[in-house]
């Protein structure tokens, strides 16, 4: 079944995941726009119209909104780790809240926002910004999809394959069965099936829902 093309403002387009799923959504004919540093422009994948400006200031976040966009929010630091705890507080969560401005501001049609799995019993920095982000959009009343992968899988991003063979034994272990479905691995195909079908089948008006480890395993476009 066709799906009607959505305006889509990508925030983070530069990044591991804005990279590949801009061309996805340019594929299935929906009007992206990509917000970028004058720097980075370049690196904004081919097709979508770029809109130069700052991902951490609500003004320009402001700016590159339309009234009925699906806003899909990945900025983010790269390669999350513990000792990163300072950069998440500075960069991902002013990040979130100027995308939550502009979207209430501009009247959003749908947020999307990558998150993380959880409860976890690590990288505790790393999910009490994503927790806060995440109460953020809910508290502005915003229209939401939080997609939560624990580790995506790519290019540059594979060691955690090393881990496979304990994810499978602690599957069998009915007392962490649980946690390691939960905070399962994922590839970054589909991951971006699961964004974009986020984006072309969104909550009910006024919702959000979560999309997790499982449902990002089973997502096809």
């Amino acid at each position: 079944m066709a799906v009607p093309p959505r305006p889509v403002l990508v925030t983070g387009a530069t990044g591991y995941i804005g990279q590949r799923l801009i061309p996805a959504l340019l594929a299935r004919g929906h009007a992206v726009r990509a917000l970028a540093r004058a720097g980075s422009r370049d690196r904004v994948p081919a097709g979508a119209d770029v809109v130069v400006g700052d991902a951490l200031d609500p003004a320009s976040v402001t700016a590159a909104a339309r009234a009925g966009d699906t806003l899909v929010h990945l900025v983010g630091t790269p390669h999350p780790s513990p000792a990163k705890a300072a950069q998440f507080r500075r960069v991902d969560l002013p990040s979130v809240a100027a995308s939550v401005a502009a979207a209430c501001d501009r009247g959003a049609a749908h947020f999307v926002y990558v998150s993380v799995a959880q409860p976890a019993p690590a990288m505790k920095a790393f999910l009490a910004v994503r927790a806060e982000g995440e109460a953020m959009i809910r508290g502005a009343g915003l229209t939401a999809t939080f997609v939560r992968p624990w580790y995506v899988l790519g290019p540059g991003h594979r060691w955690p394959l090393l881990l496979v063979p304990f994810y499978a034994l602690a599957r069998a272990v009915p007392r962490i069965r649980d946690g390691a479905i939960r905070l399962g691995l994922v590839t970054i195909d589909q991951m971006i099936a699961a964004l974009v079908h986020a984006i072309e089948d969104p909550p009910p008006a006024g919702t959000a829902r979560i999309v997790d480890v499982p449902a990002i395993r089973a997502s096809r476009v």
